[in-house]
């Protein structure tokens, strides 16, 4: 592992904190480039009320001096804007133990009752305040440094939505035929939805039922694709079960709250044809046609597999699809049991939003970058930017004369 991060924090807590360790020095960072993409997360039709009161400012507070990286742990905090209405209610102090009702109704599809049994809890609000997705804030930053390191060698990081509920983008569901600079595209298109959706008629359709839905006091899924460009193969491995890259990107995407299925290109539907129909046959095109995104002479016209073969990068793109579950807090709740009296109630209603899809492909990117950006750094290795951009570029070489 050349990275890793920890994150820590309650949703209504004073701060979320973050370290992220292994990145090397001489990289140019700034907390200006991180609240771009936390403003990212906030957006999409559907959000909260709770996005109205927070506007994310990630403080950088080590591991950076004058503007670059210095190869210590980076360590980030954003403070919580509604932590002033909470401070006894979340307080650390014994002295104001009882200041809040406890939360005795678990939510069902939530982590509230397996949470409470886990850690023998009799107010859940010890569970649900840490399995808010309000860390994912905290994800947010720490991946927007991980796609900087990225871009740094021309590795763009890229989401939009594919589904909500029933409403679909027409067409093919997978974009394993588009090519690095039409996914690019896509993705442009997709910034300018309230939606993060790249067709206009399909973003109107999304943004009615989000309406019907809040009326009806219901919430909504949906499925989004995450795309990495211009990634040199080679990244990850096949050796260990632990090193493959999918893999790595699978319980990345997955651990983010209320994912429950992940795919990597084609996906299930390869399990639909026959392996003559959905293998990518390779081609070479020769040294002189090659360029910096194949880095070789061979080709692949297709890409179902999704940019990742073995477990390992192959120079196509990298496509990861993931699939989210409504929200579970309802403003019409189910039925729940209290965990003190046993007896059946409506379950406790938390603030909360409406659909989160787009904002989830946004976490989706960050949890994807960071772990290319392991995989990424794993390989090239180095202590400074200077060292990783040498033995980035000698690898290229490499790969250019096999």
């Amino acid at each position: 592992m050349a990275i890793r991060f920890l994150t820590s924090g309650e949703s209504h807590g004073k701060a979320l904190i973050g370290i992220l360790e292994g990145i090397p020095a001489g990289f140019s960072l700034s907390s200006e480039y991180i609240d771009k993409e936390l403003k990212r997360r906030q957006g999409g039709y559907g959000r909260g009320g709770r996005m109205k009161i927070e506007a994310d400012h990630a403080e950088i507070i080590s591991g950076v001096r004058w503007g670059k990286t210095i190869g210590s742990p980076i360590s980030i905090v954003i403070e919580n804007r509604d932590w002033k209405n909470w401070r006894e209610g979340m307080s650390a102090g014994a002295e104001h133990e009882n200041s809040l009702a406890p939360v005795t109704r678990p939510r069902p599809g939530h982590a509230d009752l397996a949470g409470a049994l886990k850690y023998d809890f009799k107010d859940m609000r010890n569970v649900l305040e840490r399995s808010s997705a309000r860390e994912t804030a905290m994800r947010v930053a720490l991946g927007a440094i991980a796609k900087k390191i990225l871009s740094d060698f021309g590795i763009a990081i890229g989401s939009y939505v594919l589904r909500i509920g029933q409403v679909n983008v027409p067409g093919p569901s997978v974009s394993v035929k588009y090519s690095g600079d039409d996914l690019l595209q896509v993705f442009g298109k997709a910034e300018k939805s309230e939606v993060r959706c790249p067709d206009e008629k399909t973003t109107q359709k999304m943004i009615r039922l989000i309406d019907r839905a809040r009326k009806e006091g219901n919430s909504l899924g949906g499925i989004f694709e995450v795309f990495l460009t211009n990634v040199p193969p080679g990244l990850g491995s096949h050796v260990h079960w632990d090193r493959k890259l999918d893999g790595r990107l699978a319980q990345a995407i997955m651990s983010i709250q209320a994912i429950k299925g992940v795919e990597i290109g084609m996906g299930f539907e390869m399990a639909h044809g026959f392996g003559s129909g959905v293998m990518d046959e390779i081609f070479y095109q020769g040294r002189k046609q090659a360029t910096a995104r194949t880095a070789t002479g061979f080709y692949r016209k297709t890409n179902n597999a999704g940019g990742i073969e073995g477990g390992m990068s192959n120079g196509m793109p990298i496509l990861i699809r993931a699939a989210m579950k409504p929200i579970p807090t309802l403003r019409k709740p189910l039925m729940s049991v209290d965990i003190r009296t046993k007896k059946t109630f409506e379950a406790s209603y938390e603030r909360s939003d409406i659909c989160a899809v787009p904002a989830a492909a946004v976490v989706a990117e960050a949890m994807a970058g960071l772990a290319v950006a392991d995989a990424f750094l794993e390989k090239m290795g180095g202590d400074s930017r200077r060292e990783v951009m040498r033995n980035f570029k000698a690898y290229i070489a490499y790969l250019s004369k096999f």
